[in-house]
Parts: C-alpha cells; sequence; structure tokens
C-alpha cells in the first residue's frame, strides 16, 4: 500500500516590506512521503515570497511535469513557474519555453555544487536563480507542526519567521536574475 502524504495548514500573516504587500494566507500543504519538511518549508517560503493572485501549490513531487508553485493566467496560461531544489538545466530550459518568468530556488546543502556544475549552462536561460541558507531553512523546519501560526516579514533577502514556540530569520542569495 502506498504511503499518504501528510497535510499541514498553514495561516500566515505576511508582510513584503519590498513590495508592500500584505496579506493573510490561508495554505494547507500536502508533504509528499518522500519530501523532507525543509524542502517542503522551503517551498512555503518560495510561495510568501511571490505571494500574488492566482498563485498556487501543484501537486508537488507526484506530478513531475509541474512545476512546485505556479501563477497561472484567466486563459490558463503558466505566468510564473517556480520549483524548489536543485532541478536539472533541461528541466529549467523545458520551464522557460513553457512561462514568462521562471524561478528556482535552492536550499540544501548540496546547492553550491549544483550551481556550479549547471551555472554556465543555467546563465544562458531566461531564469532566477537563489540560494536559500540552509541553516535558515533547517531552523524553520525545526518550527513546523501540523497546524500553524506564522509571522512571516520580509525585507531585501531575508524572511523573519515567528510562531507560538519559535523565531527564525531565513536569508537568501540571488544566484541569477533574469
Amino acid at each position: 500500500m502506498a504511503l499518504k502524504p501528510t497535510i499541514y495548514k498553514f495561516k500566515i500573516a505576511l508582510s513584503d516590506l519590498e513590495r508592500n504587500y500584505y496579506d493573510v494566507l490561508e495554505l494547507t500543504i500536502a508533504q509528499h512521503p518522500s519530501e523532507t519538511v525543509e524542502r517542503m518549508m522551503a517551498r512555503v517560503l518560495a510561495f510568501c515570497i511571490n505571494a500574488q493572485d492566482r498563485l498556487e501549490f501543484t501537486k508537488g513531487l507526484s506530478a513531475i511535469e509541474e512545476p512546485d508553485i505556479w501563477a497561472r493566467s484567466l486563459d490558463e496560461q503558466i505566468t510564473l513557474w517556480i520549483d524548489v531544489g536543485e532541478p536539472t538545466v533541461e528541466r529549467v530550459k523545458k520551464s522557460t519555453r513553457l512561462s514568462s518568468q521562471v524561478k528556482v530556488y535552492s536550499f540544501n546543502s548540496k546547492s553550491d555544487v549544483w550551481w556550479e556544475q549547471g551555472r554556465n549552462n543555467l546563465e544562458r536561460l531566461h531564469a532566477s536563480v537563489f540560494r536559500f541558507s540552509w541553516q535558515g531553512i533547517q531552523a524553520m523546519a525545526a518550527l513546523q507542526q501540523r497546524t500553524m501560526n506564522l509571522s512571516v516579514t520580509i525585507t531585501g533577502d531575508s524572511a523573519y519567521v515567528a510562531t507560538e514556540t519559535g523565531e527564525c530569520e531565513v536569508c537568501w542569495e540571488p544566484l541569477q536574475i533574469a
């Protein structure tokens, strides 16, 4: 019998000081059985950084032809494609053909190696690439609960995350801006 995803519910008070975007997000997220808590929390943070109307999580690891997060227009055209992790150059290239805006958020201890190996090929593509601080993502993952109330304040290249059980700061580095 196949393992079922774990469901998490997040209520996020979002303050993005860079974009003057303020919202309360109510997100229900399915964590795939093979997905780490760190990856799931990186998806949540990427969602917050890009929050806008029509932004939504896809089926994630269960649907390899879809990004982790996307925004689609009223006629179902993909306007924003967001991958979390270290996708192949071929996947990023394909996503640039399917969407006018592509963003990649790498987040783990092997991000440096992934970037150095694919850098020359990725720089030719119209995609923005960011690297989350691995220590910050681990700290954010340590705060996770099945039902959470979070406050996320974004300023510059960092997010301050506060919950009932603790707080942390997650910084990111822009590696390539398209």
